[in-house]
């Protein structure tokens, strides 16, 4: 069934239900704060930008309270979700105060990164750019790895979805 709207009706439920109709990877952005602490949030609003140089971006929701650490980061890492790491995804969606409490971190080229993501990015921020409610944060990378062999996690309508990628 399709949801015609009138192109003034760009109500923000419906501009969110029809961006569900693109699934997207999903990652975790890390970084330290000020203290030292390790942070984290969820972006599926992640792409690469350009081979030479290697750059990335994420969308940072400027309501986040983790905005600021984000803004402000000498360095981050973007680490790309594998299917059974749901639950991780969604506890740095909501924004608890649970910080990075039980989650297995290693340090790699100065930022916070998951141990077993399907893929690390390390990134020195490289620009950032006005997105409406949400800023558009470039990074270099400077540092990668990656599992080629596991299944992505993906967002799609609402849910979150896997796709077995075959050997």
């Amino acid at each position: 069934m399709t949801h015609a709207a009138d192109p003034l009706d760009l109500h923000p439920r419906r501009l969110r239900d029809a961006f569900g109709c693109f699934g997207t990877g999903v990652t975790i952005v890390t970084a330290f704060d000020p203290d030292g602490r390790a942070v984290g949030l969820t972006a599926n609003s992640f792409t690469s930008v350009s081979l030479d140089p290697p750059l990335l971006l994420f969308c940072l929701d400027r309501r986040s309270r983790r905005a600021p650490v984000f803004q402000s980061a000498e360095r981050f890492a973007v680490n790309v979700l594998h299917a059974g790491q749901e639950a991780l995804s969604t506890r740095f969606a909501r924004g608890t105060s649970e910080g990075m409490d039980g989650v297995d971190l290693v340090e790699e080229d100065g930022a916070p990164v998951l141990r077993d993501a399907m893929a690390v990015f390390s990134c020195r921020p490289h620009a950032a750019y006005d997105g409406g409610d949400h800023c558009i944060l470039i990074g270099r990378v400077s540092r990668l790895r990656f599992e080629p062999g596991q299944d992505p996690l993906i967002y799609f309508q609402g849910r979150y979805r896997s796709v077995h990628v075959p050997e």
